[in-house]
């Protein structure tokens, strides 16, 4: 198998991958998603979409983003060019990591993706400037199921890399509620379903 794959530091479902880099004196090449590698590592959702954002300047913050089921989304994120600081929280209600957030940087330098399952809230700030990523999803863009938490929800304890009025977000992101305000999207029986 080409990849390694390790559970994060604070969620076992959400998974760090890298793909093995072939080089030579050209460069190198890596096989960044192979089905059967994928799958044998316990990735097995069904990707439908290929997304992929240009962000003009380091410090713009995409995010907290889901989609609610019925169109829940699981994705796998890399970067392209340039890093970010990725973040994940976990909204399950049934989980006993409820509410509690990881936050890890990846770069195109290092080659490192994330798989984020279904039930989990994604988003990212980026270091550098003219920073590329790209993730797949498991499902298609649902407006009428797309939904967000506050960036800057303090009980969530995010350590962002920039001052609040150095980051860049859309006005859409800046007005999320707090985790709290947020209905029980991924109740208990969601967790215990896929358990």
């Amino acid at each position: 198998m080409s990849l390694l794959v390790t559970p994060d530091a604070i969620f076992p479902d959400v998974l760090h991958v890298r793909a093995k880099r072939h080089g030579d004196a050209r460069g190198w090449f890596s096989e960044v998603y192979h089905e059967a590698d994928f799958h044998a590592a316990g990735i097995t959702a069904r990707f439908v979409q290929d997304n992929h954002s240009r962000s003009e300047h380091a410090g713009t913050l995409r995010g907290l983003h889901f989609q609610a089921p019925p169109y829940a989304q699981a994705k796998l994120v890399r970067v392209l060019r340039g890093r970010i600081l990725d973040v994940v929280v976990d909204i399950r209600r049934g989980s006993p990591r409820f509410g509690r957030a990881s936050a890890f940087e990846i770069g195109a330098e290092d080659g490192a993706q994330v798989y984020v399952p279904e039930g989990f809230a994604h988003g990212f700030c980026t270091l550098d400037p003219d920073t590329e990523i790209a993730y797949k999803v498991t499902a298609h863009y649902a407006r009428e199921s797309d939904f967000g938490i506050a960036f800057d929800d303090p009980a969530l304890g995010i350590r962002w890399p920039f001052a609040r009025e150095n980051l860049t977000l859309s006005d859409r992101d800046k007005a999320h509620p707090r985790l709290a305000d947020v209905p029980a999207y991924f109740p208990p029986e969601f967790v215990t379903a896929r358990s």
